[in-house]
């Protein structure tokens, strides 16, 4: 795949600066056809969240200008910030977005009518077209405003906020859809339902009116990328076990799982959804890093890397 290359003259001397993310995404989005070829799937079936915690606004813009609109945050406020530079960007641009968003290969796995995927009824693209996800720890003092940007949510870790976001759709009259978030690396410092935990919560959650479940994530731990297939295999499992069991009424299809570092791994082993951020946009700026005031007690929990 030839990545297109963005260009802008400086002086008549001829001298050109080169944009280095088209190049990136190009050869993430290679690297993800590639890594869903050696595991017998189409590149359609797998979903690229473009994670923007360490994106610049005008790294934004160039990826939606490259058409991309799945992305991806791990903190609210950041998210909401993010959101408005999109709206931003169509305001200006006057563009009319695709309904239609798709994944690497061009089907969308939210729109998929292949059996395999177990087919799910058509999920609506949010604000300007573009698919915000939720990947971050979520605290229920911050649910209201999640509800507002985000199309799914992949870190609901507990039966409190998933009560807490059942209220919240209820006054608002919609459906929220959500991933249960499993600790499949067992590592203490790890957001997560334990792994014996998960199946009680998830039929809790199936229950639910206003809370759709419609799959899992999880994180591996840090390390070499194949380090991170026990956790990817033990999650698979414990999807495939709920899809048989069928936890939820609706379609329950959707596997997120793997990061920057280990997303071909993670598809290996089964994902439909990679969370990549640095490999697009390149590593975090220096200086102090951006940081959202949390509750006591409760930290922040990185969820691409």
């Amino acid at each position: 795949m030839t990545a297109r290359e963005l260009t802008v003259p400086t002086t008549p001397a001829a001298k050109v600066t080169t944009d280095p993310l088209p190049a990136r995404y190009a050869s993430v989005q290679e690297r993800v056809a590639q890594a869903a070829a050696r595991s017998g799937r189409k590149p359609g079936e797998i979903i690229l969240v473009a994670v923007t915690k360490t994106a610049a606004p005008e790294q934004i813009r160039t990826l939606l200008e490259l058409g991309h609109r799945d992305f991806g945050e791990n903190r609210v406020q950041v998210l909401m910030q993010h959101a408005a530079i999109v709206e931003e960007y169509f305001a200006r641009q006057k563009l009319v977005p695709a309904g239609k968003h798709r994944a690497v290969g061009g089907e969308s796995l939210f729109e998929s009518s292949d059996a395999k995927l177990r087919p799910a009824p058509t999920l609506p693209a949010g604000r300007d077209g573009v698919r915000w996800h939720m990947i971050g720890h979520l605290q229920r003092n911050k649910a209201r405003k999640v509800v507002e940007f985000t199309r799914l949510i992949h870190s609901v870790d507990s039966l409190r906020l998933a009560e807490e976001l059942q209220q919240l759709a209820l006054r608002r009259d919609q459906v929220i859809e959500v991933l249960l978030q499993v600790n499949c690396s067992g590592e203490s410092q790890k957001y997560g339902c334990p792994l014996p935990a998960a199946i009680p919560l998830a039929e809790q959650i199936g229950t639910m009116i206003n809370v759709r479940l419609r799959g899992l994530m999880t994180m591996a731990a840090e390390g070499k990328p194949e380090d991170a297939r026990p956790a990817f295999a033990r999650c698979r499992d414990l999807f495939e076990e709920m899809a048989t069991r069928g936890v939820s009424e609706g379609p329950f299809n959707l596997l997120s799982m793997g990061m920057s570092g280990d997303f071909e791994v993670a598809i290996s082993e089964g994902a439909n959804i990679v969370r990549v951020g640095s490999a697009i946009f390149g590593a975090a700026p220096t200086g102090p890093e951006r940081a959202e005031p949390v509750e006591p007690d409760e930290g922040e929990d990185a969820t691409e890397a």
